[in-house]
C-alpha cells in the first residue's frame, strides 16, 4: 500500500488468551527426535508451546479474550459498531465466525461484523482496516478478534492463541501511521494446498506419512513452510519497511519505547533486529514460551511482555507483521492508558 496516516484512533486496551495445555518441544517429542530436536529449538528458540485440546477453537478463547476486555474497560454491549475477525482457523467454511461471534458476545444486530482471512500479517493490516472506520466517523467503538488455532503436536513451531483489542473514535488522538504490502507470488512459501477448491480434500488427504520409526511426521493436509524462502522475504523486506515506515511518520528510532516483530523463529527475529541496530531491550521475544502463534504474536507479545507498562502513561511502539501471503506490515502508534490485563488461560 502505500504509506498512510490514520486520525482520530484510539487504542483503548488489549486482551489476550491461550490454552491451558503446554507443550514441550523437547520433553514431549519421540526419544528418537530428541537430538534432532535440541538444535532445531536452538535455531528456532521455541521451547514450549500452547494447544487447543481438539474440541476447542479459536473463537472459544476469543471469547474468553473479549469479555474480560470489555469488564475492563465498562464498555456496554450495545455500544460497539463493528467486530473485525482475523484468522485463519474459521469455526466453519461458512458462515463467517465474525457473525457467530456477534450473537455469542451478545452485541446488537447493528454491529458490523465479517471476517478477514489473513495470517502473520493480519494484526497491522487488522488495525488499519478497523481504524479506517472509525476514522472516517462512522464507528465510534469497536473490536478487532486476531488469532488461530494453528498449532499440532508434531510441529514444532506454530502455537494457538487469540487476541482482542478496542478502538475507540478520539477527535484528541495521537496519529497512527501504517506501511502495508503484499507479494503473491511468494504465496506457496507458507501454503496449504489441501482443503480449498483447487485441491479438495479427499479420502488419501486422511494417511499419515510416518517416519522410520513408525510414528506420525505429517499429514498431507498439513501447512506447507518453505524455510529458506521464509527466511529470506522476512529479513529482506521488514528491515526496509520498518525505515520506511520510520520516515513516513517523522519518527527516529530511539523514539520508539518498544519494537514488537511477528515471532517467527529466533534466527529470522534476531537478523531482522541485527539489521536494524536495535537494543534487546527494546525487543520484546514470546518465542520460548509461547512460540510462532501467527496473527496473535504481536499482542500476545505485548500482553505477556508489557501489560503492566503499557496500562500506565504513553507508549510509542512500532509493530511489524510478516508472512502468509507472502505479506507484510508495520504500524506505528502510541497507546496511553488502555486496558491491558494480563494473559489469560482457557
Amino acid at each position: 500500500m502505500a504509506l498512510s496516516t490514520l486520525h482520530n484512533v484510539r487504542f483503548a486496551g488489549m486482551a489476550s488468551c491461550v490454552p491451558k495445555r503446554i507443550v514441550s518441544n523437547l520433553e514431549d517429542c519421540p526419544p528418537s527426535q530428541r537430538s534432532e530436536r535440541e538444535r532445531l529449538v536452538r535455531n528456532i528458540g521455541i521451547q514450549t508451546r500452547r494447544l487447543c485440546p481438539e474440541w476447542q477453537c479459536f473463537s472459544d478463547l476469543a471469547v474468553v479474550a473479549t469479555e474480560k476486555l470489555l469488564d475492563e474497560l465498562q464498555w456496554q454491549r450495545e455500544e460497539i459498531d463493528a467486530l473485525i475477525v482475523i484468522t485463519q482457523s474459521p469455526d466453519y467454511l461458512i458462515p463467517s465466525t465474525a457473525i457467530i461471534l456477534q450473537d455469542r458476545l451478545g452485541l446488537p444486530h447493528s454491529t458490523i461484523a465479517f471476517d478477514v482471512n489473513l495470517g502473520c500479517s493480519g494484526y497491522p493490516f487488522g488495525l488499519h482496516l478497523l481504524g479506517s472506520m472509525i476514522s472516517a466517523g462512522g464507528v465510534k467503538k469497536a473490536l478487532l478478534l486476531v488469532g488461530d488455532k494453528s498449532g499440532n503436536y508434531h510441529d514444532p513451531l506454530f502455537s494457538d492463541a487469540a487476541t482482542a483489542t478496542a478502538l475507540e473514535f478520539d477527535a484528541n488522538a495521537s496519529p497512527m501511521f501504517f506501511d502495508l504490502n503484499s507479494d503473491g507470488s511468494g504465496h506457496k512459501a507458507i501454503f496449504k494446498p489441501v482443503g480449498g477448491h483447487r485441491e479438495p480434500f479427499a479420502p488419501h488427504h486422511g494417511c499419515p506419512i510416518r517416519a522410520e520409526d513408525g510414528t506420525i511426521s505429517s499429514w498431507p493436509s498439513d501447512l506447507v513452510l518453505d524455510g529458506p524462502a521464509v527466511l529470506s522475504f522476512s529479513t529482506q523486506r521488514v528491515p526496509p519497511a520498518v525505515l520506511r515506515a520510520l520516515d513516513h511518520a517523522g519518527v527516529q528510532k530511539d523514539e520508539i519505547d518498544y519494537f514488537i516483530f511477528h515471532q517467527a523463529n529466533r534466527m529470522i527475529n534476531e537478523t531482522i533486529r541485527k539489521k536494524l541496530a536495535l537494543p534487546v531491550e527494546k525487543v520484546p521475544s514470546t518465542l520460548a514460551d509461547y512460540g510462532n502463534t501467527s496473527g496473535a504474536t504481536l499482542p500476545v507479545t505485548m500482553t505477556a511482555r508489557l501489560h503492566e507498562k503499557l496500562a500506565t502513561g504513553c507508549h510509542k511502539l512500532l509493530l511489524s507483521g510478516f508472512g502468509i501471503g507472502l505479506s507484510w506490515g508495520t504500524c506505528i502508534l502510541d497507546i496511553e492508558n488502555a486496558a491491558f490485563p494480563a494473559m489469560l488461560e482457557a
